[in-house]
Order: structure tokens, then sequence, then C-alpha cells
């Protein structure tokens, strides 16, 4: 096949004393997201779609959160380690499109430098990336500013 399709994504909860990442950038918040690894949902839903268009596994299978190793890891690094396998297998990135779901902070004034992160850790240019922000308009845990979620579709050709 010349051209294969993934999406990906990740949810996780806010909690006071961590650093609010979003797609390989600390963004200024009063709390960060909870996880195992910096919990960036949005490089953790584009390495799962980098990984499923392949028929991969997910993150979780590659990089567990019961390895101690994985510890506070930097999910640029799960990215970059991801990619190399899509390279291996003979892909590349045509582009990826992914959505950031929360309530706060607002988002857009950090999309630019996001999208910069991104297309230097995965070797692209940033026309590859695309990243959106929207919020649960005040409903449900995303809403009460529990959480947040996000969601992304890469596109990957045959090198």
């Amino acid at each position: 096949m010349s051209f294969r399709i993934g999406q990906g994504y990740d949810i996780h909860q806010l909690a006071e004393g961590r650093d609010l990442i979003l797609g390989g950038i600390i963004i200024p918040h009063t709390k960060g997201l909870m996880g195992h690894s910096d919990a960036d949902v949005l490089l953790h839903a584009i390495t799962d779609a980098l990984l499923g268009a392949l028929g991969l596994g997910d993150i979780g299978i590659h990089f567990p959160d019961t390895d101690p190793k994985y510890k506070g890891a930097d999910s640029i690094e799960l990215l970059k380690r991801s990619y190399d396998l899509v390279l291996e297998k003979g892909y590349q990135l045509v582009n990826t499109d992914a959505t950031i779901i929360a309530e706060k902070p607002k988002i857009k004034p950090y999309i630019l430098q996001i999208r910069e992160c991104i297309a230097s850790a995965l070797g692209t240019g940033i026309e590859a990336i695309s990243v959106k922000a929207t919020t649960g308009e005040k409903m449900g845990f995303i809403g009460r500013e529990e959480g947040i979620a996000a969601q992304a579709i890469v596109l990957l050709e045959a090198k």
C-alpha cells in the first residue's frame, strides 16, 4: 500500500503541581496533566496515530506506564522513537491534523510554537503539521476543567 491513515486519541486529568506540556512546550497554567510520562496528550495522540497507521499497536505497548524508565518521559522523545519505526517500515509523514480539547488555558497563542516543535521532532515542514484547539463548551469533565484531551489523524506515504 502506498498510503496509510492512522488516528489517535488521548486524555489526561489535570492536577496541581505539574507543568502543562502540550505539543512539546510548557504552557503557563495553574495545573498540569497527570500521567506516568510528561502526559502530553497531543503528542500521545499523534504518536498513537503514527503507530496505528502501520498496525504497530499504541504508545502503551511501546512505552508502558508499568516500566519505571518511562517515568517522567519526554513525549517528544517518544514521538521521535515512534516515527523512527515508521521510517524503518518504509513510510514517511505526509501530514497530521490534530485537535486539543481544553476549556482552559486558551491554546491559540501557542499553536505556532507547538506546530514548530512537532515539525522539528518529525523532521518535516510546518505545513505538514496542523494543530487546532476547541473547548468542551463548559460541558463534561473538560468543561469543568478536570482534564484535557487530544485527537490526531496522520497520513503516511510509502517512500
